[in-house]
């Protein structure tokens, strides 16, 4: 059972998605884990055929607890630690939110004969409601899965707290440049490519980590790890409540057009709860932008073991002095909380001014 979380402390089974006797390839999706904030598909990072499967769908284990054994190629097969389960059905895997899959489960509902109406064809809580009505007498009322969600954020946060020395940094990053130059490569692209300010801010925080290493990384076991790539995590709300923050991988390395393609895509399966172990796990810094929301400055809390959160605020033209006039200067305010065990506030500094410089030139990102 992977960790998907620092707030993790075990996983539901949902579903597996092989049989005993499979061969699969790394990368590949095997199983659907529930956490309290949302379903994740597990892939594996081995090649190989599923020997055995040792838990049985529907059925909580710890973070850590061994979910299967995979034979590789030419090794030989091993004795079973613990009994293997009955192998899953066939067919075709239904994708549903997580709010909807519990509320199937009540219900009992088969998801293989629902026709989500989510996006890109997911179920939905209400496609859930019209499949099971009917005639039947009304359910008792779903668990709420948000309220469970909280908790597990609260104690994320409640620990970040305990144990994280935080230090917090603001600047003021002029964007007229960034704006510019994007409204008129923009103008080229259809509207379903453009690209939106928030690519071009999380490409300089990524670009940024990559030239400030104490931002990017874990501190484990009593250090800093720095780690060798850069992803961040991007806080998503989810429309059930609460919030998760799936990394897009290598994000330094990625073009505008690629990350703002990742961008949509993660957003849109954070939602319909589709997301990847991978991107749930392994997050090396956090970027939260509540600017579509009004907000003027974000004072963000370090999700453990990161060792840094960079937010940005609502983009707006504001009233600033330029060359003794008072002219509509379109600015972000853009804030570092970092932990002091990695960094001091002299690279917290650096690290803010790097991603300033960075969107004064935006054709370079």
């Amino acid at each position: 059972m992977p960790s998907l979380g620092a707030d993790m402390e075990a996983g539901t089974l949902v579903k597996w998605l092989v049989h005993s006797g499979d061969t699969v390839r790394k990368g590949d999706i095997v199983a659907v884990v529930a956490t309290e904030k949302a379903d994740v598909d597990v892939e594996v990072f081995a090649g190989g055929k599923i020997e055995t499967l040792h838990v049985a769908e529907g059925q909580k284990v710890p973070v850590g607890a061994l979910l299967a054994t995979i034979r590789g190629e030419g090794e030989p097969a091993v004795a079973a630690p613990t009994a293997p389960v009955p192998a899953p059905p066939s067919g075709p895997r239904a994708i549903a939110s997580p709010a909807a899959r519990r509320r199937a489960a009540e219900l009992g509902v088969d998801l293989s004969r629902v026709s989500g109406t989510g996006p890109d064809g997911s179920i939905t809580l209400s496609d859930i409601e019209a499949a099971a009505s009917g005639g039947r007498p009304s359910p008792a009322p779903a668990p709420d899965r948000s309220a469970a969600m909280r908790r597990a954020i609260a104690a994320a946060m409640t620990r970040s707290h305990r144990e994280i020395p935080h230090y917090y940094l603001g600047t003021e990053i002029d964007l007229g440049a960034a704006l510019r130059w994007l409204a008129a490569e923009n103008a080229k692209r259809p509207v379903t490519e453009r690209i939106l300010p928030a690519a071009l801010m999380l490409k300089a925080v990524a670009l940024a980590a990559r030239e400030i290493p104490e931002m990017n990384g874990f501190w484990q076991d009593g250090s800093f790890r720095p780690s060798a790539s850069v992803h961040p995590g991007v806080a998503i709300s989810l429309r059930d409540g609460g919030l998760v923050a799936p990394a897009i991988h290598d994000a330094d390395r990625q073009s505008l057009e690629e990350l703002m393609k990742q961008l949509r895509d993660l957003v849109g399966r954070a939602r319909a709860g589709t997301l990847r172990s991978s991107e749930v796990s392994d997050p090396t810094i956090t970027v939260t932008n509540l600017g579509d929301l009004g907000v003027e400055t974000v004072y963000g809390v370090i999700f453990p073991p990161q060792v840094a959160l960079v937010g940005f605020g609502r983009v707006a033209e504001r009233p600033r002095v330029r060359d003794t006039a008072i002219l509509p200067v379109s600015t972000v305010f853009a804030t570092l909380a970092a932990d002091h065990r990695a960094s001091d506030g002299h690279r917290g500094g650096l690290f803010l001014a790097s991603i300033d410089r960075l969107l004064q030139k935006p054709e370079t990102l």
